[in-house]
Formats: C-alpha cells, structure tokens, sequence
C-alpha cells in the first residue's frame, strides 16, 4: 500500500510540474526566447560551454545559473557583463519548473534572444524533469570517459544537442570514441553531436549557428518538449 500511495504522489507532482513547465515554454515563445535546459555532471564546464557560446551570439543573452549552493558561477558571468540570475536549491538535486517560472517573472526579457539555464550538476534528476525548454542540451566530456551514454541512457535519449568538451585532452586520454557514439545513437539516431575545447574555443562558433538557427525557428515551434518525458525528435 505505501508504494502506491509514493507512486501516485510522484505522478501528481511531475504532472503539475509538466503544466507549469508548458506555460513557461509559451510565454518564452511569445516573448521570442529559446530556453535551453543545460545539463551535465559536476565539472563538465557548463559555464565554460556559455560563456564560449555567448562569444559567437549575435542575439541577446540570458542566463539563469541553478546550483545546490553558492554563487560563483552567476558572480564570474555578471563580471563579464552577462546577465545572470541566481536560483540556489539548497539540497535538491535538479531545477523544477516553478523554480523557472518564478525566476522568469522577475527577469525583463527586453529583446528576443536565447535564456540558458544552467541545470544542476548531475545527469540522472535533471533529466526527468522538463522546465518549459525549446533545446535539451547536454554536456559529456571526454574525461568523463565513453561509457556515459550507458550510464545515464535517459540524459542522452533527451537531449536536443550533444557538446562533447574538452576534445583537447583526446590525445591524453584513453577516450574510445566509437563507442561513445555508438552508445549516443543506440538512443538518439539524429541529435547533433557537437566537438568542442572550452580551453581553445574550438567548434563554439557552430553551436552557435545551431543554436541562432533554433531561436530563428522559434515561431513555428509546436511546443512539443514542453511536459513530454519520451519525446521524438523532429
């Protein structure tokens, strides 16, 4: 009895997330904003990958830093003339879309451009709830080794775009990236794989394009991220 009763609990709860998260992905639309949900393990350089990426944007940056504590990352982006807002969790594991859709009511979102929301540190939490995003995009490394995609197959099944950072150490490594991508299209026959260096710069100035492509589409979007957990890719 008392696992039916968490079971339906759980469902109320990603339910009603899924409703908000919906009314957050149409009025970033309406006010001509990408969300992207920004997700990786500890350390994968998240904030290196936006700061990189902001560099090549010809549209306007937002940025909303999610972390279990502190505000380093929100501090070093301002720093930069970034802007940034802070939403601390202080124990939960992922962001939620409440979180984001109160975090967007204080945020003056004066031109159309591209909102990234840096997800918390983690690849299993973040993954099962959707928080109103266009793009589901996701950062692996190549010292995170290749067997993440078997890991953590939800991650990568989701995910819109795939950045693999850090190719510079490749040489370094003991990277095996065969079957990395073998892994990746096992669950993901389409989603863009994207090689990158957050020390060099390397393959930003395409993400970039992807991205600025994306938010150009922004009008004909269905909407159909939103609230979906098994989505199809277009």
């Amino acid at each position: 009895m008392h696992d039916i009763k968490k079971i339906d609990v759980m469902e109320g709860v990603m339910d009603e997330n899924d409703h908000i998260a919906h009314h957050v992905n149409e009025y970033m639309s309406h006010h001509g904003i990408l969300v992207v949900n920004e997700m990786g393990a500890p350390g994968v350089g998240k904030t290196t990958t936006i700061k990189n990426l902001i560099n090549h944007l010809d549209i306007k940056p937002y940025v909303i830093e999610g972390d279990i504590e502190s505000d380093i990352d929100t501090q070093a982006l301002n720093s930069l003339g970034i802007e940034t807002h802070q939403i601390n969790t202080y124990g939960a594991c992922h962001l939620d879309a409440p979180m984001i859709e109160h975090m967007a009511e204080h945020i003056d979102f004066k031109e159309p451009g591209i909102l990234f929301i840096e997800n918390i540190g983690n690849l299993v939490c973040p993954a099962e709830f959707s928080i109103g995003e266009h793009i589901m995009m996701l950062i692996s490394t190549v010292t995170e080794g290749s067997d993440k995609p078997y890991k953590y197959p939800l991650a990568f099944e989701k995910a819109d775009i795939i950045i693999l950072n850090k190719v510079d150490l490749i040489p370094y490594l003991d990277f095996d990236e065969e079957f990395f991508m073998k892994g990746v299209r096992a669950l993901n026959k389409d989603v863009p794989v994207f090689k990158v260096s957050g020390k060099t710069g390397e393959g930003f100035k395409e993400v970039a394009r992807w991205l600025t492509e994306r938010a150009g589409k922004l009008e004909r979007h269905d909407h159909h991220h939103a609230g979906e957990h098994n989505h199809h890719h277009e």
